[in-house]
């Protein structure tokens, strides 16, 4: 009866969400993500000649990497579970896209201008940080925290109160546009390849019918329409042999570096349009699928080594500084600043402003 409530009121919130009209910008319009082809990432081109990336950066925490704390063992027991989008049910997937709908219909907090809605706020941060968080391995760690935030906030603000989701785009690679995420017209509005000059369409199906966008695009605030242009020659690069050879790197800084020109990159370009903006492709809510995929990725990459690979991080950072697992993390005061210790993780149960951060994928 709860999640009944909960759907019903989410309804109705987003019913306010009127579609309105807003220019279409050309595709040249929109920043795209440099991509790294895996013939190239094989050949190591993506990394710099000379420098060393084998030894992490490691400080004290390593030392009681193998004393299991009590709020481990707690989130070990009963961590929080991400489902892929083929497991979660119909139920399920309306109230996560009337969750979203729910924080575009919010006012902004004010504090990151100029955003005209708490959905808003998030991807005006993604574009203020974008230099510091892209580009260079922090980009893993930063995104993993920004996608828990955001979860945070929708479950906090708008009540959403069911598992989260996560896409696995290999199963689609090369057919972005057959998945029922975008064929559904209840969930994310259609992907149409580009027109005859190469340009996007406005979304005129799904929930997000008629959207206009106030962020971007790059470094501008335009208003813009939701637009996207699929290019499946790209998506097809999301595919499992090449996450499965980003992933058979040792160093996380190798592996970072393969996994975000790589298949991370394609999945933004191959969309196209305002997912290829590097600056403001969350304008898009498929932002938020794609990246519980890169995640997704980064946490399997963990796995093959718990020990290590949650204990410890090299490459340096946008400035040129190592990162450490004592590097802060920040998301513009949404939720508190983190040690990237505290979120390397993913079921640490690091309590952060009250809430264990503690979740696995189904698989």
């Amino acid at each position: 009866m709860q999640s009944l409530v909960f759907l019903l009121a989410l309804s109705v919130a987003s019913a306010s969400l009127i579609p309105r009209t807003s220019p279409n910008l050309p595709s040249s319009a929109f920043p795209k993500f440099h991509t790294l082809s895996q013939s190239d990432a094989e050949a190591g081109k993506d990394l710099p000649e000379g420098f060393n990336t084998s030894a992490p950066h490691t400080n004290a925490l390593n030392a009681a990497a193998t004393v299991v704390t009590a709020a481990e063992a707690a989130c070990s027991a009963s961590p929080n579970m991400r489902f892929e989008w083929r497991q979660y049910s119909g139920s399920d997937r309306l109230a996560f896209i009337a969750g979203i709908k729910c924080l575009m219909n919010k006012p902004p907090s004010g504090n990151f201008p100029p955003s005209t809605s708490r959905y808003e706020d998030f991807v005006r941060l993604h574009q203020l940080d974008m230099p510091n968080v892209h580009g260079n391995p922090k980009f893993l760690a930063w995104h993993r925290y920004y996608l828990w935030t955001f979860e945070q906030v929708m479950r906090d603000e708008c009540g959403f109160d069911r598992a989260w989701p996560w896409w696995d785009e290999t199963l689609d690679a090369g057919k972005f546009a057959q998945s029922d995420m975008f064929t559904n017209t209840a969930y994310f509005g259609h992907l149409p390849p580009p027109d005859a000059n190469g340009n996007g369409y406005c979304i005129e199906s799904g929930a997000f019918a008629g959207l206009t966008c106030h962020i971007g695009p790059g470094s501008s605030n335009t208003p813009h329409c939701l637009s996207r242009a699929v290019d499946e020659t790209q998506t097809a690069q999301c595919n499992t042999g090449f996450v499965n050879y980003c992933n058979s790197r040792t160093s996380y800084s190798d592996m970072e570096s393969c996994a975000e020109g790589g298949p991370h990159a394609y999945g933004h370009d191959g969309i196209g349009a305002v997912m290829s903006d590097v600056s403001a492709s969350p304008s898009d809510p498929i932002f938020w699928m794609h990246h519980s995929f890169v995640d997704h990725g980064f946490r399997i990459w963990q796995n093959a080594d718990v020990a290590d690979r949650t204990t410890s991080i090299n490459g340096n950072d946008h400035n040129g500084n190592p990162l450490t697992m004592d590097t802060m993390v920040s998301v513009g005061g949404i939720r508190p600043d983190v040690r990237i210790g505290d979120i390397m993780n993913t079921l640490g149960g690091v309590s952060i402003g009250g809430v264990p951060f503690c979740y696995r994928y189904t698989y």
